[in-house]
């Protein structure tokens, strides 16, 4: 088993909706080697919220 942990700081965004899917595998390239896991994340601020989408892919080559 795997197990990797980072901490990633984001740059300020202003209020709405954003992607961060790129931040994340940049920051953790590790996680293009795992097939099937399990992510933790925590957020260090009062008033954001994480919301997550899975994205189709009809031809079973994953989203990253």
């Amino acid at each position: 088993m795997k197990f990797f942990q980072k901490e990633i700081v984001l740059p300020p965004h202003a209020r709405g909706f954003h992607l961060i899917t790129s931040v994340i595998t940049r920051a953790i390239p590790e996680i293009r080697e795992i097939k099937r896991g399990l992510l933790h994340v925590f957020i260090k601020h009062t008033s954001a919220s994480l919301t997550i989408n899975e994205n189709a892919d009809p031809h079973g080559k994953g989203v990253f």
